[in-house]
């Protein structure tokens, strides 16, 4: 087995998994075009998993059973090596669990695996997390992929949109010093249709905490496209920062709302896995 990245590709289309944070680090279409951000300078990467945490806790500190433990944005995941499970030629698996490492910012044992299968239009992501310990576990997650913005380049990046499964009317979040501010703030999206230009991502990240869509395709008038889905996953973040590519996150969980400064199970958005209970969720990148 190779011991940094793996390649799985069907029907032309390929895509590249390392094992530092199992981050999907390429993902190449019939034609070879690349459609993920290559983790350029203005951010250095491409799909980070988030786990135990989406976003960002108070003060970047755990606290549980009247201990702190510094926990910084999105968590443990993308910043620890996963080990491999499987390398085949269209599908591989990796995990990993909790050491000392972990267990220093996250005092919980754990186990987190990871899943890329890959058909001829499609790349299936599956993660897993189990309770591996004797406590309840609290925890959140969620996916990070930055596809490149324009994904045809020349492209203007007003040209392209999202389109929503379902419409998608409620108010959205934003965050104030990464932390979920307290009330809703206007949507941008009509109907099922959100125009993407820089200026939406001004206040950070457009949160959709109350999400209709079970899939958004992000797309221009011509160019390759992207149909994104999910399953297990009530939330879903937009964000960008004026560099060329666009994140569609979704989420189980988010940041901590402003005026939350109690015990990590207490804090909204979180799940809780009682002893030996494992729960799958599910996201699927469909290349056009």
């Amino acid at each position: 087995m190779s011991a940094d990245r793996h390649i799985v590709q069907s029907g032309g289309i390929a895509a590249t998994i390392k094992a530092d944070g199992a981050e999907l680090c390429s993902l190449k279409n019939a034609a070879g075009v690349e459609l993920l951000w290559q983790a350029g300078p203005e951010w250095p990467r491409h799909a980070p998993l988030l786990f135990p945490i989406v976003g960002q806790l108070k003060d970047d500190q755990l606290k549980h059973r009247g201990k702190t433990y510094p926990m910084m944005k999105h968590g443990v995941a993308r910043d620890h090596r996963f080990a491999w499970v499987e390398q085949g030629a269209t599908s591989c698996r990796l995990v990993l669990d909790d050491n000392s490492e972990t267990r220093a910012r996250y005092p919980f044992p754990f186990r987190l695996t990871v899943a890329y299968r890959i058909t001829e239009r499609e790349l299936d992501v599956t993660l897993e997390m189990a309770n591996t310990g004797t406590e309840i576990m609290p925890a959140s997650i969620g996916g990070h992929p930055a596809f490149n913005w324009p994904l045809l380049p020349g492209l203007a990046k007003e040209s392209y949109s999202l389109t929503f499964s379902h419409e998608e009317p409620a108010p959205i979040r934003r965050l104030a010093d990464g932390l979920m501010r307290t009330k809703p703030e206007p949507n941008p999206i009509r109907g099922k249709t959100l125009q993407l230009s820089d200026s939406l991502f001004k206040d950070d990240a457009i949160i959709i905490d109350r999400l209709a869509s079970a899939s958004v395709r992000f797309a221009a008038g011509r160019g390759p496209s992207i149909e994104m889905s999910w399953e297990g996953f009530p939330q879903l973040g937009v964000w960008s920062n004026g560099a060329p590519f666009l994140c569609i996150e979704p989420w189980h969980g988010f940041a901590s709302p402003v005026e939350f400064d109690g015990e990590f199970a207490d804090k909204p958005g979180v799940m809780h896995f009682a002893p030996g209970e494992a729960r799958t969720f599910r996201y699927r990148i469909r290349v056009d």
